[in-house]
């Protein structure tokens, strides 16, 4: 099977579709794997192609608009304590998060939340600050960051917390 933007995919063992590593433009151009869940019986497979395609599309920018939730994010876990550790980065703006973020670590995954929901593009990514849990990136529909937060699973707060906010503590 192939799926347009990501090439030739592959079942894995877990019934996801899995293409090679892809270059990612808004990471930087790490080629990261992307693993597709929900595509094969799914009716509407233009909203995966569209999600994909404006997610490869994505610039720096809509980093630069996410980074005061990443931000807010890195605040907490410091006042958790994070502070108190010898290695713990000190991070003095929301523009200067991305510096502590590795994107190259994990695959992207692109699914539904549930049946008629949006497509979802999630990325799980290693950060400085939490190295237990990094970052979760999720764009809805692949255009925009609509979550923020420890890696979860969950692709939109209001699922998992009954909270529509880009970033719930």
């Amino acid at each position: 099977m192939e799926i347009p933007g990501l090439g030739p995919v592959v079942e894995d063992e877990y019934g996801s579709l899995v293409s090679a590593p892809v270059p990612v433009p808004v990471f930087g151009n790490a080629s990261l794997p992307f693993t597709v869940d929900g595509y094969a019986d799914d009716p509407a497979k233009e909203d995966f192609h569209a999600a994909i395609r404006t997610f490869l599309a994505l610039d720096s920018a809509v980093l630069e608009q996410a980074g005061p939730a990443v931000f807010e994010y890195y605040r907490d876990i410091a006042e958790d304590g994070g502070e108190d550790q010898e290695d713990f980065p000190r991070i003095a703006a929301a523009g200067e998060v991305w510096d502590h973020v590795l994107f190259d670590r994990h695959e992207v995954s692109v699914q539904r939340d549930g049946e008629g929901e949006p497509v979802y593009v999630s990325v799980e990514c290693e950060c400085a600050w939490e190295p237990e849990h990094g970052l979760q990136l999720v764009f809805r529909d692949g255009a925009r960051v609509t979550k923020v937060g420890p890696y979860d699973g969950h692709l939109t707060n209001a699922s998992a917390y009954a909270r529509d906010v880009i970033y719930a503590r």
